[in-house]
């Protein structure tokens, strides 16, 4: 392919653009470098598998030839392309394709149909003219003339292509151009016959509003000189169907709404007829009327026509009568009698006049209509039919009357075109329809399409043979074509057990049925024939694969539409009928009628033969049993037979490309359209030897030509090249004749348009200086009177205008006046009442406010007031809360300690004291002896002693009264926490109600759940790893405090050792003097300055130690030794116990779930464990208080009874150690019965909670109460130790001490100073191992809880990210939802169990 080559390209949307080559071709290119008409360049891939380059565009000299054949490539862009341009540019329709000629349908009347164009076109030849339906009617009918032989015109294309007005336009061309030798208006007769045709054949379909739904063929006869005599026409399968039903926007027949919209004339209105929408048969397609069509119009022009035919009105009335029946029958209603018989209610209205119409009984046609007979051997049944079988049996009988009505129409119209004279030629005229293929393809297009398979085989036939026979005929060497036959096809239609074989052979079995007839075809076609193919979907239909496209049949109704069946009982009624056209359309039904109920030969559709057959007027019995698919069948055969005996000619069918030469020309035309490439030298009187010379000069390569005897022959292309040379040629001298033509031309013109313009310029200049001057003096003239009018108009203006203002100006100044008064009265009247008003409003306006921020103010306080409640109750339940009184029972121990120190103190005082008072006791012994007078006053001391005891003793019962207060206190609490519980639940009927509240503020909720999951996630890992710190740091800082007060124990209790070795060193014998008891210090002394009181006791000791040192020194450094064996044994014990227990705490957890249950046993056994400690310490305090008043108030001596003496003294120590003892219980009491009453509350609102999601809070609030009893327990049983248990001192030992003489003075500070120290140690080492268990145990119980908060916090993470992952895979919808329930849940744990959370926080 050369430089600027046109080719032509696919297009999605156009089909076939052209486009020029602007880049050489070479071979092995992949990519065309093109450039389209609009300018648009563009690269084309070639198929990498066939390297097939793009189809060359026609010289412009071809475009819009009036032959296809006469195109240098004849390709489909090329045929598309020349019929467009004579179609669009040129307005022609009709284009030649060598014998065939293309029709296209301009959906328009056009006025080149008239009798001069058909004057025109007789006796020209085809080639003469520009190609017209009527120069393929002249060519027909010249060859009938000059070959004697009959002709046949075949006119096929797709429904509303034009085929019946091309067949309509042929006929006429007959009738106008042979016109009528024998009988006047013949012609018109034939062409009368169209209307009739159509009204009765023809219908409005989704591809034309003038469809023929029938096949015709119609012979037009001539005499011997060519006349017409007359014409007989064949039908071929009329769509009975359409009768009774009609796809959306298709019509019935046209007759049909001719007869309603002509209803209103007065010779129907016997018919009883309306709007063709009030009847069934008409009103399915809904759409009724044809834009552009006049149906009561089309009405006059059908009888016309038949009055033209013969047909008068009395049959034209029948006619009508009949048509206008089957309306009124498809209007009849049938019901439901049961499930298996119907009946049709009486008085039917269509029903009456259908009857009267048709001349027949009611009741005999209403009994037949819903019943049928069958016959046997011996009896015959009248049997009831269901409502479907009776509709459709309904429609049946409508169908046979119409195709009844058909034939006799058809008949009458044969007769009135048959003649007398004999026939001597004749000239068919086919019009039949087209391939069709639908969504929905049934037994009418089977048999279209197998028409066509018919025509087609013809056609490919006598083509090919036609044009191979010119080939030879020329000499030139050519090979035979192989052209495609489509026999194979036809074989699966008619063959031997084909399509139509079985479909007859299913139509004779007693109960053959579509399915049946439908397996049939799969077993016997669809693996010994590929043409037949079965969908894949569906095992009731099958595939034919047509010539033009595969089709898929429907096998539903393909046996019932072959049988064609009626009920013969119906026959029977309309025969009885007084209605004579009615007999006369069945007076051949006893011949006709199958006892199967089969249509006649012809069904309404078909004729059996070409010509009338006179000689048979009888047929057998299996003559009258064909099928319709074998009528049609048999009448195809024989319009075959037709086609082939006569020459055909087509109209619309394509020839193919199939040819190995596409051009022809004769040397005469070669010679003509070429001349001007030759030289003088070259023209030689010989034609065909000077084109010879010239080819062989302008064509170098032989083979792209051939010679011929009377033409030469081109291959494709090389027209082109000629028409090239011949164009460049022509241009060449075009362009010099042009040049100097042009300049001739424009020099004369150039000299006249010269002189003209002087000429015209002199006239135009004088006429426009007289014109001027006279414009000037009339301006001038017409200035001076305008000056004058305009002033005597302006000053009468002024006076007439000064005279209206100032009247005008008195008025309005007056009336202005006035209306500002009156303003003026309004705006004060109106001041003093919106002073009133807005006086009384703002008063208003002040109250309501008032009273509104009062309300707002109370709800406001109320609501800060629940929330400090709350925060208050939280703070109470919280962790914080425990430590703080964890840090108030530190505190306390301090305290004590201090108190011990102060105590210490006043023992050393008292000791000091003690001292002087045996020096004084002396004194004082001596006087007494010498003063019995001091005696008695001792006496009244010894009174008032007892005084003072009776004072004891009310002061005990005042304790008593305490107690009982206590107790009452108690019962009070219980009674607070009874009632704390019913306002917690009312509490959650609240919190249930903020729910239902909540529930909507969840659309502001929902935007903050995805933020707050990533905040909630990064604060919880924050959290956790703080307070994994935190506690880790504690822990530390407890095993720290732990290993101190291991270290001060062992310091205190190698002190302990030293000094009990160095008391029973240094006292062998006990020596008589006062000994101090310490039973006042069992459980209130503390830690105190133990170096003070050490150095005391060496100061008493340090002879003696001087004395026995060396021989203490290996004994005491091997018990040294010794107990620090033991003392690290003991702390390795401890470490280990300290780490099993850790160990113990994560297997703890396990156990949770088991020790739920017993949350509420160990609470009750906490309480009562310590309630029966307190009521035996009270049952101790008042047994040792009985025993000192029975003691007191025993035969004592006064002596040792007396104020200052040493049992006093004792007694007045053990009283005021009760009281502090006391008063620690007292404290003991208040701080436990305060945890007693938070964990009751929280045991309480655990049961009171009914949400689902609160096991992490009950969980937790076992774990405190289980840390309680624990600390509790661990306490008690290190008070009871028997290392630090200190023995009270027993009331008989008080009494004994009581009783026992004075001590001596001068062994005190020996004995009794060595025995204070030694009692002092001992309450100091039980001080110091309580505090440490109870350090101990309190440290455990705190690792165990920040570890089980940390597992918790864990859980409470992973349960969150779980519960978020579950969110992101719902719908946002579901998303929103859950998580706002779950804040919700969250919300309500949170309420209640707030001091968990804060504690957490």
């Amino acid at each position: 392919m050369l430089l600027y080559a046109r080719v032509w390209i696919p297009d999605s949307e156009e089909v076939w653009r052209s486009a020029e080559l602007t880049k050489d071709y070479r071979q092995g290119d992949t990519v065309l470098h093109l450039q389209l008409e609009d300018g648009t360049d563009l690269e084309h891939k070639l198929d990498p598998k066939t390297k097939n380059l793009p189809h060359l565009r026609n010289p412009d000299i071809l475009v819009g030839e009036n032959d296809l054949t006469a195109l240098s490539y004849l390709h489909e862009p090329a045929v598309l392309h020349n019929l467009k341009v004579r179609f669009i540019d040129s307005k022609l329709i009709y284009t030649y394709c060598g014998i065939v000629l293309v029709a296209i349908n301009p959906y328009e009347t056009l006025p080149i149909y008239g009798t001069d164009i058909i004057n025109a076109y007789s006796g020209q030849n085809m080639g003469d003219m520009d190609p017209h339906i009527f120069a393929v009617a002249e060519e027909a009918y010249k060859q009938m003339a000059r070959d004697e032989r009959n002709q046949s015109i075949i006119v096929s294309g797709e429904s509303g292509a034009g085929k019946t007005v091309s067949a309509k336009y042929a006929m006429r061309y007959f009738a106008t151009v042979s016109g009528s030798a024998s009988e006047a208006n013949v012609e018109e007769k034939v062409l009368a016959s169209n209307p009739i045709m159509e009204a009765i054949g023809n219908a409005k379909t989704t591809r034309n509003d003038n469809s023929s739904r029938f096949g015709k063929y119609i012979e037009i006869g001539f005499d011997k000189k060519y006349h017409i005599i007359g014409a007989n026409m064949r039908t071929y399968l009329l769509e009975k169907s359409r009768v009774v039903f009609q796809a959306d926007e298709e019509r019935n027949y046209h007759i049909f709404y001719q007869l309603c919209a002509s209803s209103h004339l007065p010779e129907l209105k016997a018919l009883k007829l309306g709007s063709a929408n009030d009847f069934h048969y008409t009103k399915q397609g809904r759409n009724p009327v044809i834009d552009g069509v006049d149906d009561a119009k089309e009405m006059s022009t059908t009888r016309n026509a038949f009055t033209l035919l013969g047909i008068n009105e009395s049959y034209q009335m029948g006619l009508f009568q009949v048509l206008a029946a089957i309306l009124h029958l498809g209007n009849v209603d049938v019901k439901d009698r049961d499930a298996d018989s119907s009946i049709i209610p009486p008085n039917n209205n269509h029903l009456m006049v259908f009857c009267e119409l048709m001349g027949v009984a009611y009741q005999d046609m209403s009994h037949w209509l819903c019943h049928k007979k069958l016959k046997t051997a011996a009896e015959t049944y009248i049997k009831p039919i269901p409502k479907l079988q009776a509709v459709n049996a309904r429609d049946a009988l409508a169908k046979h009357i119409y195709a009844k009505l058909f034939n006799w129409i058809v008949d009458h119209v044969n007769k009135a075109l048959h003649s007398t004279v004999k026939q001597h030629s004749f000239i068919g005229v086919l019009d039949i329809y087209g391939f069709e293929t639908f969504e929905i393809n049934s037994f009418e297009q089977f048999c279209i399409n197998y028409a066509n398979e018919k025509l087609q085989q013809q056609f490919n036939m006598h083509v090919f043979k036609l044009e191979q026979e010119e080939y030879m005929k020329e000499q030139i060497p050519w090979t035979l074509i192989d052209f495609y036959d489509n026999q194979p096809c036809i074989n699966l239609i008619e063959a031997k057990m084909g399509v139509l074989d079985l479909l007859d052979e299913e139509c004779k079995m007693p109960k053959g049925s579509d399915d049946s007839w439908a397996q049939k075809l799969y077993n016997t076609h669809l693996k010994t024939c590929s043409l037949f193919e079965k969908p894949r979907m569906s095992n009731k239909a099958f595939i034919i694969q047509h010539f033009a496209d595969k089709v898929e049949y429907q096998c539903e109704g393909f046996l019932e539409k072959n049988k064609d069946t009626v009920n013969e009982e119906q026959i029977h009624v309309l025969k009885a009928s007084k209605f004579d056209l009615l007999v006369e359309l069945f007076q051949d039904e006893e011949k006709a009628t199958s006892p199967t109920g089969v249509a006649p030969a012809t069904g309404g559709r078909t004729r059996l033969s070409v010509k009338p057959d006179k000689g048979k007027p009888d047929k057998s019995s299996k003559e009258h049993k064909k099928t319709v698919g074998l009528q049609f069948r048999n009448s195809l055969q024989l319009l075959m037979e037709t086609l082939n005996a006569t020459t055909p000619h087509y109209v619309r069918c394509i020839k193919p490309n199939d040819y190995k030469y596409a051009f022809t020309w004769t040397y005469q035309e070669f010679f003509s359209r070429y001349r001007v490439l030759m030289k003088q030298k070259d023209v030689l009187p010989d034609k065909k030897m000077t084109c010879k010379n010239v080819l062989e000069k302008l064509v170098q390569d032989p083979d792209k030509y051939q010679f011929g005897k009377t033409k030469i022959f081109f291959r494709a292309g090389q027209v082109a090249y000629l028409e090239k040379l011949r164009a460049d040629k022509l241009r060449a001298a075009c362009i010099r004749i042009q040049k100097t033509i042009r300049c001739w031309l424009a020099r004369k013109k150039y000299l006249r348009m010269k002189h003209a313009a002087i000429t015209i310029q002199r006239y135009v200049r004088g006429y426009q200086a007289r014109c001027l001057a006279t414009f000037l003096r009339r301006t001038r003239a017409a200035i001076v009177i305008q000056k004058y009018q305009r002033m005597y108009v302006a000053r009468s203006s002024y006076r007439r205008k000064q005279a209206a203002a100032l009247a005008m100006q008195c008025i309005l100044r007056a009336f202005m006046a006035r209306q500002l008064y009156r303003a003026l009265l309004r705006e004060h009247k109106a001041i003093i009442i919106q002073k009133m008003v807005r006086g009384w409003l703002a008063r208003q306006w002040y109250k309501r406010s008032l009273a509104s921020l009062v309300y707002l103010q109370c709800c406001v306080r109320r609501m800060r007031a629940k929330r400090e409640l709350k925060k208050l109750k939280i703070e109470a339940r919280s962790v914080e809360h425990y430590k703080k009184l964890n840090i108030g029972m530190e505190n306390k121990i301090m305290q004590l300690q201090r108190k011990i120190d102060d105590q210490n103190k006043d023992n050393r005082s008292l000791t000091e004291r003690l001292s002087g008072l045996e020096a004084t006791h002396a004194a004082e012994s001596e006087r007494q002896r010498r003063e019995l007078s001091r005696l008695r006053c001792a006496e009244e001391d010894a009174k008032n002693s007892n005084n003072r005891v009776i004072t004891l003793q009310e002061e005990l019962e005042r304790l008593r009264a305490d107690l009982q207060n206590t107790q009452k206190e108690k019962k009070a609490i219980e009674e607070w926490a009874q009632k704390y519980q019913d306002e917690m639940e009312q509490m959650i009927s609240e919190l249930k109600e903020q729910n239902n509240l909540l529930k909507n503020e969840k659309d502001d909720l929902n935007r903050l759940i995805q933020e707050q999951g990533q905040q909630w996630t990064e604060k919880m890992q924050r959290a956790l790893k703080e307070e994994t710190t935190q506690l880790e740091t504690d822990l530390n800082e407890e095993r720290s405090r732990y290993q101190n007060l291991l270290s001060e124990h062992l310091r205190l209790e190698e002190k302990y050792d030293d000094l009990k070795e160095e008391i029973s060193l240094t006292v062998n014998v006990p020596k008589p003097g006062h000994r101090r008891t310490d039973s006042t210090h069992s459980s209130n002394e503390s830690e105190y300055t133990y170096n003070s009181e050490f150095a005391e006791s060496e100061e008493g000791s340090r002879g003696v130690e001087d004395v026995t040192k060396a021989s203490l020194d290996m004994a005491l450094f091997l018990k040294l030794q010794k107990r620090v064996t033991e003392l690290e044994q003991e702390k390795q014990g401890l470490q280990n116990e300290l780490d099993r227990r850790e160990e113990q705490f994560q297997r703890a957890r396990a156990r949770d779930d088991e020790e739920h249950k017993k949350a509420r046993s160990a609470e009750l056994e906490y309480e009562s464990l310590k309630r029966q400690e307190l009521e035996s310490e009270n049952k101790k305090l008042k047994h040792n208080l009985n025993e000192m008043r029975q003691s007191l108030m025993g035969n004592t001596g006064a002596a040792s009874a007396a104020p200052g003496s040493p049992a006093y003294k004792v007694l007045l120590d053990q009283l005021n150690s009760s009281n502090e003892e006391l008063e620690v219980r007292k404290e003991e009491v208040l701080i436990l019965r305060s945890q007693l009453v938070s964990q009751k509350e929280a045991m309480q609102h655990k049961e009171t909670m009914t949400e689902p999601l609160h096991h992490v809070e009950d969980v937790q609030k076992l774990g405190d109460a289980k840390e309680i009893s624990q600390a509790y327990m661990g306490l008690k049983d290190t008070n009871r130790s028997p290392r630090f248990l200190r023995r009270p001192l027993e009331v008989n030992e008080l009494v004994n001490r009581l009783r026992s003489p004075l001590p001596d003075m001068r062994k005190m500070n020996e004995d009794g100073e060595l025995w204070l120290v030694y009692e002092g140690l001992k309450e100091t080492n039980r001080v110091v191992g309580v505090s440490a268990a109870g350090s101990e145990a309190f440290s455990r119980v705190r690792v165990g809880g920040f570890a089980w908060r940390a597992a918790e916090r864990e859980e409470e993470n992973n349960r969150q990210q779980q519960l978020l992952a579950q969110n992101l895979q719902l719908p946002p919808e579901a998303r929103i939802e859950a998580s706002l329930q779950h804040e919700i849940n969250t919300t309500d744990q949170r309420e209640p169990g707030g001091a968990q959370h804060v504690r957490d926080g």
